[in-house]
C-alpha cells in the first residue's frame, strides 16, 4: 500500500519527516515514564522522603507534558499528511477519469467509480491520518518496552519473547482472510451506491410503471448482500482481536506472578517489578493496537488497489506520437484559411492559445468500425463521404444506420479499426484530442445540462464569456424569453441533468451553448426534435445563421430539417447506399423515397407530390 501511496506523499516529504520525529519522540517520553514509575515506587512510596516523592512526581509531570505537545505535533502533522494525500490522490482519480475512453464506462458502472472516488478515498484518509500512525506508534512501542525490559529483567524478557509469536501468529494469518473480505466489502458497497444512483436517476420510469416494491427489494437484497460481506469481515477481526487480548493478558498474568516470587525473594526490586509490568502492558497495548489496526490495513490495501486499478487504466484513443502530430498540425496550420476579425475576438483568451484553425472539410475513407462492445457486429462498413469545408451534409436512414456513430468518429470518442478520417487531408489520429473538439460544437438529441445556473451552462464551451455574450447567443437560440421567466433568471439553478425545465427549453440551452462556442464545425443531433412547431421555426433560423460558413453534420429522422442541406446521405447497416440533394434522392434511392412518403404524406412540406419539397 505505502508504495503505492508513495507517489502522492513524496510532494510533502517535510511534513511526513516532522510527523516521523514527533511520532519518535512521543515514543520515547512515554518510554521514559516507565523509568518515572520505577522512581516513584523505590524512592518515594517506598522510601521515607517526602522530597523524593516531590520529585518523582514532578518528573512524571514533565514526562507527561512532554508526550502532550509530542501527541498535538504528532497528531496534527500525520492528520494533515492524511487530508492532503487523500486530496491529491482524489484529483488525480478525477483527471484520469475525465480522460478516459467511453468504452470505459460502458463496461463499468457510475455508481462504482463514485465509490472508488469517495467511499475508498475517505477510508484511505482515515486509514493515512489515524491508524497507520497508530500502528507506527505501537510498533515503536513495541520495539522500546522490549529493549526496556531486556534491561530491566532478562529472565522475565526472555518469557515475553517466547510468547510473542504466540500473539503475533493469529494476526498474519487472520490478516489475510480480512484483507480478502475488505476488499469484497468495498466492492459490495459499491454496488449498493451504484444500484440506488440508477433507481434515483430514472425515478420517474420506475414510479410510471409502479416498480416501486420491486425495487425496494432488489435494494434490500443488494444490501443484505454487503452487510453479510460485513459482518465476516468483522467477525473475522472480532476474534483476532479477542485472541490477541486473550494471549496478551495471559502472558501479563504469567509474568506478574513469576515477577511477583521473585521480589518476594528479594530477587528483583519493587519499582522494577513495576516498570516491568509497565514496559510488559505497554508491549501488549502495543500488539493489541497494532492487531485492531492490521484489520484496518488490509481494508486499505483493498481500497488502494481498487484506486490504482483505476489509475492504471490506459485510455484507448491513445496521444500521438509527438514528431508525427507535430508535423500533422504544422502542415495544417499553413494551410489554415485566415480567420476574420470578428470571429477572432469571439475566441476567449484561454482557448485561443491552444487553438489550431484548421481548415474544415472533413473526409471519410473507406471508414470500417466495430464497437468494443459489439465486436462482431460492424457499426460503420467501407463508409467514405465528404463534406466540403463551409458545406453541410445531413445524415438519415432508419435506427442503428451507423449516423451516431459518424459524429462519435469524428469527435475521436473512437478510433476506426479501418480506413481513416481527415481534416483537409490530415488524419484526425494524428491530432491531440484537445485540439480537433476545440474545432467542434455538438447539439445532441438530448443535451446534457450540469447542477448550475444558466450562466454556467450556456458558457460551458466559453468560460470567460461576457454577460453581453451569453445573452445574445440565448436570443438566437430563442431561449432568452423562458430564461428570464425562470425564479432568478440567468442566475437560476437548473437541477440535477437539468430536471427543471422541459425537453424543449434544454435543447434550446444546448443551441446557445454551441452558438457561444462559434465552432468551426457543427454536429446537430436531431437538434430540434424536443421543440414544438413555433419554436422549431424561429431555432431553425437561428441554426440556419449558424450553420454559414461552417462545416456541417445533421443528423436528422425528420427531412423537412434537411431538405436545404447542401447534401444529404442515406446510410443503411453502417453503408452509404445514396448520395445526393433531396430532388436526386427522390428520384434515385428507394430507401430515401419510402422515407420521404411516409413524412411528407400527412401535411408535411410537399406532400402530394415529394419531389415540390426541395422548392418549399
Amino acid at each position: 500500500m505505502l508504495i503505492a501511496l508513495w507517489q502522492f506523499m513524496r510532494p510533502h516529504k517535510a511534513v511526513l519527516l516532522g510527523a516521523a520525529i514527533a511520532l519518535v519522540f512521543t515514543a520515547l517520553v512515554t518510554l521514559s515514564i516507565g523509568q518515572g514509575v520505577r522512581q516513584l515506587v523505590d524512592r518515594g512510596l517506598s522510601g521515607s522522603s517526602s522530597e523524593a516523592l516531590t520529585h518523582a512526581v514532578l518528573v512524571l509531570l514533565v514526562l507527561a507534558g512532554l508526550m502532550a505537545v509530542g501527541t498535538y505535533a504528532r497528531h496534527y502533522l500525520v492528520s494533515w499528511l492524511g487530508e492532503r494525500v487523500v486530496a491529491d490522490l482524489r484529483k488525480a482519480v478525477f483527471d484520469h477519469i475525465v480522460t478516459l475512453h467511453p468504452s470505459y464506462f460502458e463496461t463499468n458502472r457510475s455508481g462504482e467509480i463514485m465509490s472508488r472516488l469517495t467511499t475508498d478515498t475517505t477510508l484511505l484518509q482515515h486509514i493515512i491520518g489515524t491508524s497507520f500512525s497508530m500502528a507506527l506508534r505501537s510498533a515503536l512501542m513495541f520495539v522500546g518496552a522490549l529493549i526496556l525490559l531486556l534491561i530491566t529483567n532478562l529472565k522475565l524478557s526472555l518469557m515475553v519473547l517466547v510468547g510473542v509469536p504466540a500473539v503475533l501468529l493469529p494476526i498474519v494469518l487472520y490478516g489475510r482472510r480480512v484483507r480478502k473480505l475488505s476488499k469484497a466489502s468495498q466492492d459490495s458497497i459499491a454496488d449498493v451506491g451504484s444500484y440506488a444512483g440508477e433507481i434515483i436517476q430514472n425515478i420517474k420510469t420506475v414510479q410510471s410503471y409502479t416498480r416501486e416494491n420491486y425495487e425496494k427489494q432488489a435494494f434490500a437484497g443488494e444490501v443484505e448482500a454487503a452487510f453479510d460481506i460485513a459482518r465476516r469481515r468483522i467477525r473475522q477481526r472480532s476474534l483476532l482481536i479477542a485472541v490477541v487480548i486473550l494471549l496478551m493478558f495471559g502472558a501479563v498474568s504469567a509474568l506478574l506472578w513469576v515477577g511477583g516470587n521473585d521480589m518476594i525473594a528479594g530477587r528483583m526490586t519493587s519499582g522494577d517489578l513495576a516498570a516491568f509490568v509497565f514496559y510488559a502492558f505497554l508491549m501488549g497495548s502495543a500488539v493489541a493496537t497494532i492487531s485492531e489496526v492490521y484489520g484496518e490495513l488490509q481494508r486499505a490495501t483493498g481500497a488502494t488497489e481498487r484506486l490504482m486499478d483505476l489509475l492504471g487504466v490506459e485510455s484507448d484513443i491513445p496521444a500521438p506520437a509527438d514528431n508525427d502530430a507535430a508535423a500533422a498540425v504544422a502542415a495544417a496550420l499553413n494551410r489554415t484559411q485566415p480567420q476574420s476579425q470578428d470571429q477572432s475576438q469571439n475566441h476567449s483568451p484561454a482557448q485561443a492559445a491552444p487553438r489550431y484553425d484548421l481548415p474544415a472539410q472533413i473526409d471519410f475513407e473507406a471508414v470500417e468500425f466495430n464497437y468494443p462492445s459489439r465486436p462482431d457486429q460492424p457499426a460503420l462498413h467501407q463508409l467514405s463521404l465528404h463534406v466540403a469545408a463551409g458545406k453541410s451534409l445531413a445524415l438519415v436512414g432508419p435506427s442503428g444506420a451507423g449516423k451516431s456513430t459518424i459524429l462519435e468518429l469524428l469527435q475521436r470518442f473512437y478510433d476506426p479499426q479501418g480506413g481513416r478520417i481527415t481534416l483537409d487531408g490530415v488524419d484526425i489520429r494524428a491530432l491531440d484530442t484537445g485540439t480537433l473538439r476545440r474545432q467542434i460544437a455538438v447539439v445532441p438529441q438530448q443535451p446534457a445540462l450540469f447542477t448550475a445556473d444558466v450562466w454556467y451552462n450556456i458558457r460551458y464551451g466559453k468560460p470567460d464569456a461576457t454577460e453581453a455574450e451569453v445573452i445574445a447567443a440565448a436570443k438566437a437560440a430563442h431561449a432568452h424569453e423562458f430564461i428570464e421567466q425562470l425564479p432568478e433568471g440567468y442566475n437560476s439553478h437548473l437541477g440535477e441533468q437539468g430536471t427543471r425545465l422541459s425537453g424543449g427549453q434544454k435543447q434550446r440551452l444546448a443551441i446557445a451553448r454551441a452558438i457561444l462556442k462559434d465552432p468551426k464545425i457543427l454536429l446537430l443531433d436531431e437538434a430540434t426534435s424536443a421543440l414544438d412547431a413555433e419554436s422549431e421555426y424561429h431555432v431553425q433560423q437561428a441554426l440556419q445563421a449558424l450553420m454559414k460558413n461552417r462545416t456541417t453534420i445533421v443528423i436528422a429522422h425528420r427531412l423537412a430539417t434537411i431538405l436545404h442541406s447542401d447534401s444529404i446521405a442515406v446510410l443503411e447497416r453502417g453503408r452509404l447506399v445514396a448520395q445526393g440533394s433531396h430532388r436526386e434522392l427522390v428520384a434515385s434511392s428507394p430507401l430515401y423515397q419510402r422515407l420521404a412518403e411516409l413524412q411528407f404524406q400527412d401535411g408535411e412540406p410537399g406532400s402530394g407530390d415529394i419531389r415540390q419539397a426541395s422548392d418549399d
